[in-house]
């Protein structure tokens, strides 16, 4: 059974930062794409980062150079470090395997930026 759990969301202030995390279990991140989403109200689900077996890197353009994606192996876990946040990154972030069959997503962690 794949599950994700994201943590590390809160509240902040603008040009704050905040780590978070997405903790898998069921599969390997270390060998599959794995991407960092975020849905703000009324909007649809965008790519903020996404990063492949190979640790290339890619990043949406209203995230480039403030957000950095990376991964522990070890730990089984990526990671979405957020620096110069601004309000419109407000948004739930969201956590996606790219599994063989299928993706998988994990619950969603709440980012409010206050300006």
């Amino acid at each position: 059974q794949v599950q994700l759990v994201e943590s590390g969301g809160g509240l902040v202030q603008a040009g704050g930062s905040l780590r978070l995390s997405c903790a898998a279990s069921g599969v390997d991140v270390g060998i599959i794409p794995m991407g960092w989403f975020r849905q703000g109200p009324g909007d649809q689900r965008d790519l903020v980062a996404r990063i492949t077996s190979t640790n290339s890197v890619n990043y949406a353009d209203s995230v480039k150079g403030r957000f950095t994606m990376s991964r522990d192996n070890a730990k089984n876990t990526v990671y979405l470090q957020m620096n110069s946040l601004k309000s419109e990154d407000t948004a739930v972030y969201y956590c996606k395997a790219e599994g063989w069959l299928r993706d998988y997503w994990g619950q969603g962690t709440q980012v409010t930026v206050s300006s």
